[in-house]
């Protein structure tokens, strides 16, 4: 009987003719086990003027065959809390229509993109620190797709765009905004997140190590906080491992010099590259375990964005050398 069973009802039905004042009533209880089965057991009730009709108990030999959560009266249902708090917890979110002014391809399956948000000044000043990201949402696609803002805040303030390194993943919606063209429409959040909180490692005097660690498109945020300047020319070992697939996957390289010339050492990994290349090959928590060159611990401090392992690893690696955690500083 089970094997038929989807919900197990326990339901009441009552037949009753209006009785004359001294006829005994007949009621007949119909207990519906399942789709298939249906018992009945019929009762004579004294029809007496303060009497009250209601189910007699149900018998044994019914009881031993329904499940114990058929035992709840079919009129009692849990209240639906999730649809309560759907209806609660609507979305605040202030999206912003803004018009895309280019699409360039940035590396193989990484795309540029900047946004005019020119005619949105507030929506560019809430833009004030680097790693922060915002959402994106495309015309009639329900989910809104989170993207770090790779430009310095410096960019909004001045020219009044966002740019963004998208990597194209199929069936998402980053595949649909990367197919887009200059003109097109979106829907933007205002920044938001905290961050890379530079505060913690500052003064660079007292700081005069930064390790600076991205991955694939996480080089994203890594360059708004280059751009936008942390002092690094003036400590005197900041050094950026920056890992891809091969120098096809490796966004940015036109800004090598830029950022070098800034003061901070670019040192290119990868993980699978092709014969004519002579630099750091592997991961990029390898690489650095294989030069390290921390001085000084307590002057040291970290930026991390990328895969989850990577992060992990040279967390690993730093606190074992005696970085403290709170100078590891990520974007979320």
């Amino acid at each position: 009987m089970a094997h038929f069973m989807k919900r197990h009802l326990i339901s009441f039905c009552t037949t009753l003719a209006p009785p004359p004042s001294l006829v005994p009533a007949t009621v007949t209880i119909f207990y519906t086990l399942s789709q298939v089965t249906t018992e009945t057991m019929t009762v004579i009730i004294p029809s007496l003027p303060h009497a009250h009709l209601s189910a007699p108990p149900l018998p044994m030999s019914i009881l031993r065959r329904l499940p114990f959560h058929s035992l709840t009266p079919c009129h009692y249902r849990p209240r639906r809390r999730f649809a309560t708090l759907a209806a609660v917890r609507q979305d605040t979110t202030v999206w912003t229509p803004t018009p895309i002014s280019s699409i360039e391809t940035a590396a193989e399956s990484l795309f540029h993109i900047s946004i005019d948000v020119s005619s949105s000044p507030d929506l560019a000043a809430s833009h004030t620190l680097p790693g922060q990201y915002l959402q994106l949402r495309l015309p009639d696609v329900e989910k809104p797709s989170f993207l770090a803002i790779a430009s310095p805040p410096s960019l909004a303030a001045s020219s009044g765009a966002f740019e963004f390194l998208v990597k194209s993943v199929a069936g998402s919606t980053a595949e649909l905004l990367c197919g887009l063209k200059k003109g097109d429409v979106v829907e933007l959040s205002q920044a938001m997140g905290n961050g890379f909180n530079i505060d913690k490692i500052d003064p660079p005097e007292d700081y005069p190590t930064v390790l600076i660690f991205a991955t694939g498109s996480g080089i994203s945020p890594i360059r708004s906080l280059i751009e936008s300047g942390f002092g690094a020319d003036k400590r005197s070992d900041v050094r950026l491992y920056y890992g891809a697939r091969n120098l096809r996957r490796m966004a940015y390289q036109d800004r090598f010099k830029e950022w070098e010339s800034s003061g901070v050492k670019v040192v290119p990994v990868l993980s699978q590259p092709d014969d004519s290349w002579t630099g750091e090959s592997g991961y990029v928590q390898a690489a650095f375990s294989r030069a390290k060159q921390i001085h000084s611990p307590k002057g040291t401090g970290a930026v991390l964005c990328g895969q989850r392992q990577m992060t992990e690893e040279v967390t690993s690696i730093l606190v074992a050398d005696g970085v403290s955690s709170e100078k590891i500083l990520k974007n979320f």
